[in-house]
Parts: structure tokens; C-alpha cells; sequence
């Protein structure tokens, strides 16, 4: 195929389906919008039971007003605050069955932290993001249009309430232009996603026969930083560990005691130096050993994806990525390790000449497949105890500070595995096809996520596969203050779901 034709093909790629979704979104904008802030104005606070539960209700009376069927509350067996909302559509004739999968809980906020004028649960709509100077405007009337770079500021605009709408709307904007599906389509929205899922695997499990399909659609997470749709085909898993050293008993006058008594933030940072070489490669022992290499298909896939690594470093204002030998999209198919946070007494203006008596750091681990979580935080705990301290899970005692020259208490999280798709399954073909079938550009075929989700368990407890189709923008600002969904992106959003839903 010459290049000519190439580009014509992907220019005339627009189906006529996307073509009615999108006039019945542009005819109904007002009311779609409506309802998106009526939905983020509901606060949703992972551990916030009531929060959860007001949400599952406005969710619930969405679904039956679009006629989704067999709409119900799935619950944990062992708490009853978490549910998930499922509800279902049989499509006579269809053959597979796809489930679509949004969660509507958030991140924990600080309303102190969000820009003037914005708070978390009372939505804004703003001209443009905070960074391009954007500011607060009002709704337009009802015979004004919205412009599609307008962002709405809110917690869980992105992170996945957006999601959860596209999802919703998707479908019904296909019953009201009299399109129809061509799948079966199950409705899975969950409300503990934030805390690390961590009643799912029961709900899958308390569930197993309402759950089985042919695929599970993961709407969340940022479309690719180019602008483009994505398709990304696996997760990486994710797991934590705490670290605290120490050093005396009480704070001590650093001019009295400096250069004699151990500095537990000196001993920390020099610990957490040592995971990592000037290149940014993890130096403890058998990091890597385990990963699992791409597939033929994942490196093609690589080879193509829309270089961003320049853009970004522009945007977010530095030179160097960590791993000079490495692109963005090639980093994350790696395991990681990050420090979250480092906290050893005051800087600032409570900053005072002390040694501290602790220093801390938690430490994120990202895994990919073929990573054990488990395992992969009982190497960071050899590399410690390889570096010389006596590693507890308890506050020391005087008798081990007596005997012990280092300590370190170190607690693990719970986590999860990485998942993985495989991109040449013919189910994979289909979504790629239907995904492309609304755009002019070619979208970007992703083997792995940066982020996690805790995509492993619906392999364990449903042998399930799934695919991620992202709609979010890149900068929206997700688990921070500031949270924003570009109209656009969500448009589109509405668009990508519908075309899922009538996939050939």
C-alpha cells in the first residue's frame, strides 16, 4: 500500500456510526454536561461509606433511566460498604459478551491545596487548564456552544467519573439514534479502586457465573500523551514498602554532636542511594531477573508509538529521564522502583540544628509480568539487610539498639500482580478495528500501562481478559489537587465506548 493511500484510508476511517454519535452528543451537550456535574458533585472519598453509597445510588437510578437491565448492588463477603454496580444488556443474535468496567470512588483531597476558586466537589468550568492560564467561567446558556478545550475542575473528573458517564452515555445515545449493539453488554462499576480493590477478588469470586464474558473494556487512565487514543493491552502491578532508620533516642544539638552520632537522614539517604545506579538502572540483586520480554507484536507496537518524550520534558520542565538508554514508552515496560515520599525532622522555617532521631521513606514498586509483588519486596529487603542493618518489622528495642549498629524497620503492603493481553487475540483485532473506526489518526497500541490497576485478580478468579481503552487527557492532573477532564476527551469518550459497543 502506498503512502498516499495509507493516509486516505485512515482519513476516511470515520464510521458512520461515530458520525450519528457524536450529533446526538452535540445536539444533548447541556444535558449530558448537566448531569456530569451533578454526579462530581457527589463527594466520593474511598472510606467514606455514605459518600460511596450516594454515588452507587446516582448510578443506579442512571442505569434505569437509560433501561439497563438486571441492575444491582454486588458485594465483598466480608464488608458491606464497597459495591460494585452492575447492570446488563442481552442483545438478541449477539454472540460475545463484553463487560465495561469505570470506578467511581476517588483520591483523599485537601481543598487548602486547589486553586483559588476551585474546590474539589463543586465543580468549575474553566476556559483553559490552570497551566495555559485558564480561568473560571460560567456555564453557557443553552443556545451557546461549549468549546471543546473548556475543562470541568473536579475530584474524580478524570479518575472515574468520566468513565463511568462515557460508559452510560455510550450506550444510550446508541438506543436513541436506533443503532443497536452488537455485543451483550454488562455494566461493572466499582467503588474501592482507590484503596487498591481490596474486596474485588471476593466480589468476582461471590459472582463468578453473573461475570463471565468474552472481555472486560477497563475505561480509566489518560489517553496517550500525544492527544491520541490508545489501546493498552496490559498493567503493571504495584506494591510498597515502608522504610524508617534511626539514630539516638532524642534529638541532639548538632554542633555539640555532629560528626560523632549517627544521622538516621544521612544513613536513609545513603540506603535509598544505593537501589539505584547514576544511570537509573534498580542495583539490587535480581530486580529484573524475572521479567517476562515482550512479544514480537509488543515490540513492533513500540517501535510505532508517537515519540512524546521531548513534549513532556518541555511541560514538565526538566532534561534528563532517569534511564538516559530509554524512551517513556519503553521505561514502563520495566519494573520500577520510586521513592514516594522521605519525611526526617523539619526543614523551612521549623527547621532547627538537630540531628533527628528517625528518617523515613516509602517506596513504590511497580511490577511487570513475570514479577511475583511478594517477591519483588523480599529483594528490597535482602538489599537492606546486604547494606548492613538489622531489619525489624517493630519500633527497636534498647537491646537491639545496644547490639545493632543499623536498624531499619521495614513493613511491606499488600499488592498485586502485573496483567497482560495478548495483542494478537482475534477479540484484541476487533477493538483495535472499532477504536480506529472513530478517528482520522492511527491510534497507538500500548503493551503496557504506566500506571496499576489491579487487573490480575479477573484473570485469577475469571480466567477474564482484558483491555484498556483510556479516555482521559494526559494532564488531568489524576490523585493530585487540580483534577480536570477536557470536554473533548470526554466527547470523544462518549464516542470510543459506542464504537466498543458495536465492534464488527
Amino acid at each position: 500500500m502506498s503512502a498516499a493511500v495509507f493516509c486516505t484510508h485512515f482519513l476516511l476511517a470515520q464510521s458512520p456510526e461515530t458520525n450519528k454519535i457524536r450529533q446526538y452528543r452535540q445536539a444533548n451537550e447541556h444535558q449530558l454536561l448537566s448531569d456530569f456535574v451533578s454526579f462530581l458533585s457527589i463527594p466520593n472519598i474511598v472510606g467514606d461509606s455514605i459518600s460511596i453509597r450516594h454515588n452507587a445510588d446516582y448510578i443506579m437510578q442512571a442505569m434505569r433511566n437509560k433501561g439497563i437491565e438486571n441492575i444491582q448492588l454486588l458485594y465483598p463477603t466480608t464488608v458491606k460498604s464497597v459495591p460494585a454496580v452492575y447492570g446488563e444488556v442481552n442483545v438478541p443474535g449477539a454472540t460475545q459478551t463484553i463487560i465495561f468496567y469505570a470506578h467511581y470512588d476517588g483520591q483523599p483531597v485537601n481543598a487548602a491545596q486547589w486553586a483559588k476558586g476551585l474546590s474539589p466537589f463543586e465543580p468549575k468550568l474553566l476556559n483553559a487548564s490552570l497551566e495555559n492560564n485558564g480561568t473560571i467561567i460560567d456555564f453557557p446558556a443553552k443556545d451557546k456552544a461549549f468549546d471543546p478545550e473548556w475543562r470541568i475542575y473536579a475530584r474524580g473528573a478524570s479518575d472515574d467519573k468520566a468513565g463511568v458517564m462515557a460508559i452510560l452515555n455510550a450506550y444510550d445515545a446508541i438506543i436513541k439514534t436506533g443503532m443497536k449493539p452488537t455485543v451483550n453488554i454488562k455494566f461493572f462499576f466499582e467503588g474501592e479502586e482507590e484503596a487498591g480493590s481490596d474486596h474485588l477478588h471476593e466480589i468476582l469470586q461471590n459472582y463468578k457465573t453473573l461475570l463471565q464474558s468474552d472481555l472486560w473494556i477497563i475505561c480509566d487512565g489518560p489517553v496517550h500523551q500525544s492527544g491520541k487514543k490508545q489501546v493498552v493491552f496490559g498493567v503493571r502491578g504495584d506494591a510498597h514498602v515502608s522504610i524508617s532508620v534511626y539514630g539516638s533516642k532524642r534529638p541532639l544539638h548538632s554542633g555539640h554532636y555532629g560528626n560523632w552520632a549517627p544521622n538516621p537522614a544521612m544513613l536513609l539517604s545513603q540506603l535509598l542511594s544505593s537501589m539505584k545506579d547514576k544511570n537509573g538502572k534498580v542495583t539490587i540483586k535480581g530486580f529484573y531477573d524475572d521479567v517476562v520480554p515482550l512479544s514480537v507484536s509488543e515490540k513492533n507496537a513500540l517501535k510505532v508509538v508517537p515519540p512524546v518524550d521531548i513534549q513532556m520534558k518541555n511541560e514538565l520542565g526538566f532534561t534528563q529521564q532517569e534511564i538516559s538508554s530509554m524512551s517513556l514508552a519503553e521505561s514502563i515496560n520495566l519494573p520500577s522502583l520510586n521513592i514516594n515520599g522521605m519525611n526526617s525532622a523539619n526543614v523551612g522555617k521549623n527547621a532547627s540544628n538537630v540531628i533527628p532521631t528517625i528518617a523515613s521513606a516509602v517506596l513504590d514498586l511497580r511490577l511487570v509480568v513475570g514479577n511475583d509483588w511478594k517477591r519483588q519486596q523480599q529483594k528490597v529487603v535482602a538489599h537492606i539487610k546486604s547494606q548492613g542493618y538489622f531489619v525489624t518489622e517493630q519500633e527497636p528495642t534498647d537491646e537491639e539498639r545496644k547490639k545493632y549498629a543499623k536498624i531499619a524497620k521495614v513493613n511491606l503492603s499488600s499488592g498485586y500482580n502485573a496483567q497482560k493481553t495478548s495483542m494478537d487475540l482475534p477479540v484484541a483485532k476487533k477493538v483495535i478495528a472499532a477504536l480506529q473506526s472513530t478517528v482520522q489518526d492511527k491510534v497507538v497500541l500500548m503493551p503496557t500501562l504506566g500506571g496499576s490497576l489491579p487487573l490480575f485478580v479477573f484473570e485469577q478468579y475469571l480466567k477474564a481478559k482484558t483491555i484498556t481503552v483510556p479516555i482521559a487527557n494526559h494532564d488531568n492532573n489524576q490523585h493530585a489537587e487540580n483534577e480536570n477532564i477536557r470536554l473533548l476527551n470526554f466527547w470523544n469518550g462518549f464516542e470510543t465506548m459506542a464504537a466498543l459497543m458495536m465492534m464488527k
